[in-house]
């Protein structure tokens, strides 16, 4: 019996080792897309309506970006890449967040019906 213990302690050390390895590629893939939504949330001034960007950073891709203004606000979506892991987060913001979080200066000008 305790010949079996050895080999299936390695399987469970290797399958331990490896989820945690995954889970820190995540993790970095997740910091990578939180730094694209700061990079658009920094960005809203612009008179732009779409923004697409890419961050990269030391010869690797970080971040792809696109903002988008709606109506009522803005829809951030930021994929963060580490290795070969891609998270996406997006992020939908009200202008009058956005006004009282000092992202923008003011509500803008209501689209005009010509």
């Amino acid at each position: 019996m305790v010949r079996h213990f050895l080999p299936v302690s390695l399987f469970l050390f290797s399958v331990i080792v490896f989820a945690d390895g995954m889970d820190d590629e995540i993790n970095s893939a997740m910091q990578n897309a939180k730094k694209g939504i700061t990079y658009g949330l920094s960005n809203l001034k612009t008179k732009k309506n779409k923004i697409d960007n890419t961050l990269i950073a030391e010869d690797k891709l970080v971040a792809d970006i696109k903002v988008t203004k709606e109506i009522n606000g803005v829809k951030i979506e930021s994929t963060g890449y580490y290795n070969s892991v891609s998270v996406t987060v997006t992020l939908y913001r009200s202008y009058e967040s956005l006004v009282k979080d000092k992202y923008i200066d003011k509500l803008p000008d209501p689209p005009r019906e010509d």
